[in-house]
């Protein structure tokens, strides 16, 4: 037995850290292999980020969109996995170091996922918000409630304009969404919840360093959701860097200042790094991990890296493919295909990534959809995005729950989940005067 109890086999040892998009996809595909696959991760669930802001918005409980990992792979022969964080790769021992002891390896999969990229902004980092993941996103939804029954008990207009006011650095379609579900709240929600605040006055304000928002989108749908959102009374702020945030107010590298309780950050994300696998020579842009188109870490024959964490560059992508869900999911199912060629001693199958589009909701009955061949917005475009969704959710009681609750949201105009589970203290008194 090793340090983690896991039996030796007679089967390769194949070790997957970290259990997103590609991790699962990949243990899925090796399920019924002739392989031992051991997967660590720290969290015991799967999380699906695409819906991350509807759990900071209230418009679902966090456990609608994750799923035990243990159940997803309930039933795989020789699967086992363990709730660890890795501390180190030991490339020459062909061992993963973690806080439960380590573990050798036959093959190792870093599918470790991607982190909020701050960009060295450790003001920001400290005294923003980011949305990355369950716990985060539950920080920021107590953190938004919180701040309006503070609204509720301030003399001071500046300061109960600065609760109510939101900037959200970063136009891509996390920003966009979130941005579209509170000026909804703020529309439908707020006026029934706060009848004796001024909830009019609260500010929805997105901010975006480039001269538009979802810039890896069509030009028709960055115009299009930017309409959307004006006329949801979201206030969209182009070519405009934000510089610095003190906990009460965001300077940028123009003369625009927002006074705000509330700076959420989206405006970038990172590989997550390990350390034994981070010299320079291997990282790309965003700490990326450079591959081959076999997925192979450089340098190395038995390591590989898939989904956020992998950088494979090819004519179509020359800075690796875009860090979402699809890419992730894709490669995670190329790799098992190919370890099992790998095993038989057939030659490999060099990676393909078929792209099938992307889209953004900006709330309801307002989405923007870019097919390969086609490209929509508006209410068609809206049950589309709700349809794809629901199908990449995993397990089918979070997808009977989220297309309740998504149902019910539509009917009754409202957002049930507005609950103070777990207090978020930011303590500070908001002063001085917007320019």
């Amino acid at each position: 037995m090793s340090a983690m109890n896991i039996p030796q086999s007679s089967f390769p040892r194949i070790i997957i850290i970290g259990g997103g998009f590609g991790g699962i996809a990949l243990a899925k595909k090796l399920s019924k292999k002739e392989v031992q696959v051991v997967l660590l991760d720290r969290h015991n669930y799967h999380t699906f980020q695409p819906l991350l802001y509807q759990v900071s918005t209230g418009g679902l409980e966090p456990d609608s969109i994750a799923y035990p990992i243990r159940k997803v792979l309930q039933g795989y022969p020789n699967f086992y996995f363990r709730l660890a964080e890795v501390s180190k790769i030991d490339t020459e021992r062909k061992s993963v170091e973690t806080n439960i002891g380590s573990i050798e390896y036959d093959y190792l999969v870093v599918a470790a996922g991607s982190r909020t990229n701050f960009f060295g902004n450790k003001a920001i980092e400290k005294k923003g918000m980011a949305m990355k993941t369950i716990p985060q996103s539950l920080n920021l939804r107590s953190l938004i409630l919180e701040n309006f029954e503070q609204a509720l008990l301030t003399d001071d207009l500046h300061e109960r304009d600065a609760l109510m006011n939101f900037v959200i650095v970063g136009g891509g379609p996390t920003g966009v969404e979130l941005a579209g579900a509170l000026a909804e709240i703020k529309r439908g929600i707020l006026p029934k919840d706060y009848p004796d605040l001024d909830t009019r006055r609260a500010q929805i304000n997105l901010v975006q360093g480039s001269d538009r928002i979802l810039p890896a989108m069509s030009e028709i749908a960055s115009q299009k959701a930017e309409r959307f959102l004006e006329g949801l009374g979201v206030n969209v702020w182009k070519n405009i860097r934000v510089m610095d945030y003190d906990g009460k107010r965001v300077t940028t590298d123009t003369k625009t200042i927002f006074d705000t309780a509330t700076l959420i950050w989206t405006a970038g994300v990172q590989a997550v790094n390990i350390p034994g696998l981070d010299g320079k020579e291997l990282l790309c842009r965003g700490n990326r991990l450079k591959v081959n188109r076999f997925h192979q870490v450089e340098g190395f024959d038995e390591i590989f890296a898939i989904g956020d964490v992998a950088q494979m560059e090819t004519e179509a992508f020359p800075h690796g493919h875009p860090m979402m869900a699809q890419p992730a999911i894709q490669q995670g199912r190329s790799l098992g295909e190919n370890l099992v060629k790998l095993l038989e001693g057939k030659p490999m199958k060099p990676f393909v990534y078929r792209d099938k589009g992307s889209m953004a909701t900006v709330g309801r009955n307002k989405a923007v959809v870019d097919l390969p061949h086609v490209k929509f917005q508006g209410v068609f475009a809206w049950f589309v995005w709700m349809f794809v969704h629901l199908y990449f959710l995993i397990g089918f009681r979070n997808r009977l729950v989220v297309f309740i609750n998504w149902v019910y949201n539509y009917v009754r105009f409202d957002r049930e989940a507005r609950l103070i589970i777990r207090p978020f203290k930011k303590q500070y008194r908001v002063s001085g005067r917007r320019s």
